[in-house]
């Protein structure tokens, strides 16, 4: 049989690694496994439209609501592996396994970290005409009358929901749980009065805390947010060391070729470093992890962490979604 010449054998594989590396080949979608307008929504249409001008293809968001999260996760995990289909999720992908008996995915053996998309703390706040004015007096009359204070929340396993478990343990008290079809519907009922306090993101809360609507308790930040100074932590209103931060991961399928998650890694951190999206961020009270916590490993090890932290919390509380 006649042998290549060496140097077309080499340019033969060459122009085969050159065609390997090719991506993204068309359209790139992230999966949002919550309904449209939520914060991690409006997270990932930001990061999605600044990783468009990166990659040279449109980056879509595509919402795939239900069952706090699992629905859509599951169907990131049976995607196609080519790094055409991504997940944007928050802490819920580490709470469903203590939440739900059975899961059709496991988050830390189907899904490739990419890259930590953002921290968005929590802010506690309540409607504008319930008594305790401050974190302290509220925390007194929780401990004087458990159960009396009415906590909204979007549903079972949502980050106000988890939010309010995490006060109450902290605590030693308790509140009376009061679950909702999302944040949308529990800040309306909060407005109203029908409720007395919630614990959400700024995303969602800001417009409402502006416009005088909800008055803020704390953000359980270690410091102040910048886009809201005239909030105080919870360590400075009266439950030192309290801090809950919602953070947000972009996932791949297993099994997607490292070329390309580094490929999507790298247009994560640019995305992430562009001046404009810095900005809509800040605005919107997202902390943009730095360094080293911008790798795939970071998100990985931070998963991990997160299921073991809130594994015994949820248990604890005997929470169950069903």
């Amino acid at each position: 049989m006649r042998s290549f010449p060496r140097t077309l054998l080499a340019a033969v594989l060459a122009a085969a690694g050159t065609a390997a590396l090719a991506f993204p080949t068309k359209p790139v979608t992230i999966v949002v496994p919550y309904a449209a307008g939520g914060s991690t929504d409006v997270l990932a249409r930001v990061l999605a439209e600044a990783m468009t001008r990166d990659l040279g293809q449109q980056v879509i968001v595509e919402n795939a609501g239900g069952a706090g999260g699992t629905i859509g996760t599951a169907r990131v995990a049976r995607a196609q592996n080519d790094g055409h289909t991504l997940l944007l999720h928050n802490m819920g992908i580490a709470t469903a396994p203590a939440l739900y008996n059975k899961l059709s995915f496991d988050a830390k053996k189907d899904l490739e970290p990419i890259a930590l998309a953002g921290d968005v703390p929590m802010i506690l706040v309540r409607n504008k005409s319930f008594a305790p004015a401050t974190l302290a007096d509220l925390v007194k009359k929780m401990k004087a009358q458990p159960g009396t204070v009415k906590f909204a929340h979007a549903g079972v396993g949502a980050t106000s929901h988890l939010c309010a478990m995490l006060i109450n343990q902290t605590l030693g008290t308790s509140v009376t749980m009061v679950p909702y079809r999302g944040t949308g519907p529990a800040l309306q009922d909060l407005i109203a009065g029908n409720v007395d306090v919630t614990c959400d993101q700024p995303v969602a809360t800001g417009p409402h805390i502006q416009a005088g609507m909800l008055k803020p308790y704390a953000m359980a930040t270690r410091e102040r947010l910048a886009t809201m100074p005239e909030v105080p932590t919870f360590t400075e209103a009266s439950m030192p060391g309290f801090e809950l931060a919602v953070w947000h991961g972009l996932y791949a399928p297993k099994g997607t070729p490292a070329e390309v998650l580094e490929r999507l890694n790298q247009a994560a951190r640019v995305a992430l470093a562009e001046p404009a999206l810095v900005k809509r961020f800040g605005d919107m009270g997202v902390v943009i992890p730095q360094g080293e916590r911008l790798r795939p490993e970071a998100l990985r090890q931070h998963t991990t962490a997160e299921i073991q932290r809130w594994d015994p919390v949820i248990k604890a509380a005997g929470a169950k979604a069903e």
